[in-house]
């Protein structure tokens, strides 16, 4: 089975373009081998006019899918277009090198009524939604229980992207925010210093100026999520680690010198903490890259958090 952290863009869009019976195409790269821009799973939405939302490769590939989506729409059929590619004509058709790709294209008409609706509420619910893509069938639906895969009956997995939550409004946090949006997850931001955590200093990501165990008592942590904590605070980073160290977030980063981290890490073990437990934070936070600036702290702190996210079991 395929499984996907999806940016959601691509079925925001569909589902205005449905309720308005615009007529559109889902392309979704079901198979690669050898090299590609992009994985299985990957997806491309094509208006009938030619404009689009998402990517399935790149190039000549990509150029290929958007004309024959447009013919595939008049006829309302699907197709699986496959493309295969010699290095020597890799540049040509938008692949970095020699490989193969298998992308499913599938008209508005042949994709289950309200499709694209019931997987926008994954973002909020932050569970997961499994689609069959049957390429006899010629049809994208929703299944409830996991179906025997075949060379005609492929599944994928739609999951909630990964969620870092930022403890402290500070400076890095103005870096580390859109950086971690780039690259694909979902961010909240807690500070309970109202003058701190404003709309004016952060006017793109969600705020809460509860205190942070009171905010991460609202969540519903899980094994999508991570936490940073950013003030060097004990007041307002202690509470958050706690609440974070009794669940499965896959990542806990605690910005701070290693006398900084040695104290947080006694305060803990006084509260209750086990040193099991404690180990599970990463203190100084971030990959050691020299960082000095607030701008590179938040690379290094964010290439960690992509690190454990990627290498988790």
């Amino acid at each position: 089975m395929i499984t996907i952290e999806t940016d959601f863009e691509i079925f925001d869009q569909a589902s205005i373009w449905e309720i308005k019976g615009t007529e559109m195409a889902l392309a979704i790269v079901l198979k690669t081998w050898g090299s590609s821009p992009r994985q299985p799973g990957s997806m491309m939405l094509i208006r009938e006019d030619g404009h689009l939302v998402g990517s399935v490769s790149g190039g000549c590939v990509e150029g290929a899918v958007i004309v024959g989506s447009r013919q595939i729409m008049k006829e309302n059929k699907t197709e699986l277009m496959e493309f295969g590619v010699a290095d020597e004509d890799a540049w040509s058709v938008g692949l970095s090198c020699g490989g193969k790709i298998s992308v499913f294209v599938c008209p508005r008409n042949r994709i289950e009524r309200g499709l694209f609706q019931k997987v926008c509420n994954v973002k909020n619910s932050r569970e997961s939604i499994t689609l069959e893509c049957d390429i006899r069938k010629g049809s994208i639906s929703i299944i409830n229980n996991k179906t025997t895969e075949s060379e005609n009956v492929f599944n994928i997995e739609v999951t909630a992207k990964p969620r870092v939550l930022i403890v402290g409004a500070v400076h890095i946090s103005q870096h580390l925010i859109p950086m971690a949006k780039e690259a694909g997850f979902d961010v909240v931001l807690i500070d309970p210093r109202s003058h701190f955590g404003t709309r004016e200093r952060f006017p793109d990501v969600e705020v809460s100026n509860d205190w942070p165990d009171e905010a991460l008592k609202k969540v519903k942590l899980g094994d999508k999520d991570c936490l940073v904590t950013l003030t060097h605070d004990p007041k307002i980073d202690d509470p958050a680690l706690q609440i974070a160290l009794a669940s499965p977030l896959f990542s806990i980063c605690c910005l701070g010198s290693k006398r900084t981290h040695a104290a947080r890490k006694n305060r803990l073990l006084n509260s209750g903490i086990t040193e099991q437990q404690f180990d599970r934070i990463h203190g100084p936070a971030g990959l050691d890259i020299n960082a000095k600036t607030p701008a590179e702290i938040a690379v290094s702190i964010l290439a960690e958090l992509i690190k454990d996210w990627r290498g988790r079991a």
